[in-house]
């Protein structure tokens, strides 16, 4: 692998102080999602001590924010290998088909255990799951729960099946710092820095077994996102600078209909679910013209980056900063019914659904790529685990189908609790870190890094909008800090965006979402994923492997 030009060094580990305080489990995973939750439960079903770190409280990610659902295959009359062709139409050319395989023939037991874990989930008179459709998907296979509240019912109820298992130890408000190696380069622990009063106050070390990274996804490297304020890219960020490789971080879903009100001023915007569309919602411009007709044959619910693209081609031409959902036809009550987290949230904003058009725009959503794993959740680094969103499993390709992320989170989690407790290795102790003192960012840095991506490195992208925003993040890297916890997020930031302009540039093609406005097809000579590393002078460097 060569190393890549005009980029920031980036560190092989943050500045921070010596641990004070060290404790040992079996297993830790960082991260309390679907995916973090779910494989604690399992690897206690191994006989497993785990301890789970999350960044603020244990229902602050993403998992809570999702409202579709859940896509599985639960009605009789569909089948696995329908699902994995709409899973591999959506990611053009780039999905491992044996990844997509494991997930939608392992996925309704998933769900089914969910349900058994108290999780409930919508359905019929007579009983039986409702299930809906939402964009690239050929069939009604979406659980839901509460309407439109799925995440957070998913949330509960894993939340709760935790709290009952006196051996699952939860440390909240910890962000966690750098991962541990042993002698032979093994996973056996990391640390963190953990807020609050008492021995765990500062920088501890949890020592272990085997590490999971569940931590979520890294929109807030952009100005408007459906993402919360903790997803700051720590896991992918922790794994480069312990030397695991990371893919397809080029490729980064903009949800096409996120929520645009002038009431609305943070990063983070209330998402507009796909399952308005499912439901027989419709886009229009501002002339009230049906514009995703004849775009594509599922025009609204298309794929979420064909729309996205849609969306984006009528703000161009128009200069407004958003188009409208309309969803009045299907009436005030129905709508109040089935979306009452929409209709809560738009209202509170002053749009009523039932009577008004919703403004939306795409807003950065869900990462496709992470740290790369294989079939068991394995990374590059053996002891270290990686399930979720912070995950390159392969089921995504070049653009996640909707509602796919909650069942791979499902699926990959029990895999990765079967492989730790095949045969869990023995603990081993820490070696002392090579790599330098380190450093962190200026925390000042996060808004104009935040600006410099969505101008340069958003849903429409070239070499001169890459360009800058590769120049704008060295002379951003050129700012430092002491350690706290805004510099460590703002070097998770820097690196992070930096793969991603880096595998932008150097993926010349338009594929899935990532859209290159002077490289508008595909190529086949791009099928296939770039590799990224940070080598042990900090620089990137990457390598492109051909699909088979």
């Amino acid at each position: 692998m060569s190393p890549l030009a005009d980029l920031p060094a980036l560190p092989r580990r943050v500045a921070a102080a010596e641990p004070g305080w060290t404790e040992t489990t079996d297993v830790v995973v960082v991260g309390s999602g679907i995916a973090g939750l779910t494989a604690a439960l399992h690897l206690r079903e191994q006989g497993l001590h785990v301890t789970v770190v999350t960044k603020v409280n244990i229902d602050d990610g993403s998992t809570r924010w999702a409202q579709g659902g859940i896509a599985a295959v639960l009605d009789p009359l569909d089948t696995p290998q329908a699902h994995a062709y709409d899973t591999e139409i959506a990611g053009v050319g780039l999905c491992d088909p044996e990844a997509v395989r494991v997930l939608v023939e392992e996925g309704p037991a998933r769900i089914r255990e969910l349900i058994r874990r108290g999780a409930e989930f919508d359905r019929n008179p007579d009983g039986s799951l409702m299930l809906t459709r939402e964009g690239g998907h050929r069939a009604d296979r979406i659980v839901h729960a509460g309407g439109d509240a799925t995440g957070a019912e998913v949330q509960r109820a894993l939340h709760e099946a935790v709290h009952r298992d006196p051996w699952i130890r939860l440390v909240e408000h910890a962000l966690v710092l750098d991962l541990l190696r042993a002698a032979d380069g093994r996973a056996c622990g990391l640390t963190l820095h953990v807020l609050g009063e008492g021995s765990e106050d500062g920088v501890g070390a949890i020592l272990a077994r085997a590490v999971v990274l569940a931590t979520g996804g890294m929109g807030q490297i952009y100005s408007s996102t459906t993402n919360p304020s903790v997803s700051t890219g720590d896991g992918v960020a922790l794994a480069l600078r312990a030397g695991a490789e990371v893919t397809d971080i080029e490729f980064v879903q903009f949800h096409p209909t996120s929520f645009v009100s002038g009431t609305v001023n943070s990063v983070q915007r209330p998402l507009i679910s796909e399952a308005l569309r499912g439901e027989g919602a419709y886009l229009v411009d501002e002339t009230g013209t049906r514009f995703m007709v004849g775009q594509h044959e599922l025009a609204e619910l298309a794929p979420r980056d064909v729309v996205a693209k849609g969306i984006y081609r009528v703000l161009r031409s128009t200069g407004a900063d958003h188009v409208y959902l309309d969803a009045r036809h299907l009436g005030k009550e129905f709508l109040e019914h089935r979306f009452p987290t929409i209709m809560a949230s738009t209202r509170s904003a002053g749009i009523d659904p039932a009577t008004e058009l919703i403004p939306v725009a795409p807003a950065a959503h869900y990462a496709s790529g992470g740290v790369r794993t294989d079939l068991h959740g394995r990374t590059s680094i053996p002891g270290l685990y990686a399930c979720g969103e912070v995950a390159c499993t392969g089921v995504h390709g070049a653009n996640r189908l909707a509602s796919n992320s909650l069942l791979e989170g499902l699926v990959f989690a029990k895999r990765i609790a079967d492989d730790i407790g095949t045969e869990p290795p023995a603990q081993a102790e820490p070696v002392s870190d090579s790599a330098g003192p380190g450093w962190v960012a200026d925390p000042a840095i996060r808004a104009e890094l935040q600006r410099a991506m969505t101008r340069g490195a958003g849903v429409l992208r070239s070499a001169d909008s890459l360009a800058g925003a590769a120049k704008e993040l060295s002379r951003l890297a050129e700012h430092r800090s002491r350690p706290n916890t805004a510099a460590w997020e703002a070097t998770n930031l820097l690196t992070v965006a930096s793969v991603l302009v880096a595998n932008a540039q150097t993926r010349r093609e338009t594929r899935g979402c990532h859209w290159r406005e002077d490289h508008p097809t595909a190529a086949d000579e791009w099928r296939g994923h770039l590799l990224d590393a940070i080598g042990t002078d900090g620089l990137l460097t990457q390598k492109f492997e051909e699909m088979a």
